[in-house]
């Protein structure tokens, strides 16, 4: 396939220097930027901690319904942020599990810390031991908490983008279940974009369903799923065409990313599709 003009408009976001890539399920379609450059992954550090997790749930070392955080919340509601868990503290509720998706870096951190516990093993070391060798992601570090502190270079992403387009470290069975409603109706704030009703989400995975305006764009089968992090980072994967992006950026996410990203989505599948 030719080069993408789509990624030429990355040169527009006022991004400083944008690493990008395409992936399809036979490898890397188009890329811009430095590959091998680290830069902080924000919350798209939580599909790697996600992946870990549903390692550890292949491995019966953890189960889905395992009580885990506040009353009545069980591993399932911490990874759809369904547990009521407060934003940034373990040991605030501000809802009862099950009743508003709360999306909480504190549920994630706890996701992990249960499967340090159960394993035995230090949540960094089971991370690379079952995640971040065999998917070949030799770059990535987690540098601090499980929900927001990875680092990592773009090829380190092209490497998760095609486990999630084609599941080869998980069964695809544990991968459609993650990337489904979990908890359906639920209503919730993605960060930057606002409120949904619903606002849907899997295990981990953030999925686009019918959410508008979303940073996803209009163009994306309600079946596209991924994550965007804070520091301009982006994971994602639209499972009706098989196609996958992810991108890090020197400029941390704000209005430019609100308004950029929608419209380069639009205009990569709308290229992708002609």
């Amino acid at each position: 396939m030719p080069a993408l003009s789509a990624l030429e408009v990355t040169g527009t976001w006022g991004a400083g220097e944008v690493a990008i890539a395409v992936v399809d399920r036979s490898g890397v379609i188009d890329r811009r930027g430095p590959t091998h450059v680290e830069r902080p992954l924000a919350s798209v550090t939580k599909l790697f901690t996600t992946l870990a997790v549903l390692v550890g749930l292949e491995e019966g070392i953890v189960a889905l319904d395992d009580p885990v955080g506040p009353p009545g919340a069980t591993l399932r509601h911490l990874l759809a942020h369904a547990s009521g868990c407060a934003p940034d503290d373990r040991a605030r509720v501000v809802a009862p599990p099950g009743k508003r998706r709360v999306y909480s870096n504190a549920g994630i951190e706890l996701a992990a810390s249960h499967l340090e516990e159960r394993s035995g093993l230090a949540f960094v070391d089971y991370l690379q031991g079952g995640v971040l060798e065999p998917l070949g992601a030799a770059n990535m570090r987690l540098v601090g908490s499980p929900a927001h502190g990875g680092r990592a270079s773009i090829d380190d992403l092209v490497a998760l983008a095609a486990e999630l387009l084609a599941a080869r470290l998980l069964a695809p069975e544990t991968l459609a279940l993650a990337t489904r409603v979990a908890f359906p109706g639920l209503a919730g704030v993605v960060p930057g974009f606002g409120r949904f009703e619903p606002c849907d989400w899997g295990l981990g995975f953030e999925l686009a369903s019918h959410k508008r305006p979303h940073w996803m764009g209009t163009r994306r089968s309600p079946a596209s799923f991924g994550h965007f992090g804070q520091s301009g980072s982006f994971c994602f994967v639209e499972p009706d065409r098989a196609i996958a992006c992810v991108a890090l950026c020197e400029v941390p996410f704000g209005p430019w990313a609100a308004t950029a990203w929608p419209l380069f989505f639009d205009i990569l599948l709308a290229e992708l599709d002609s």
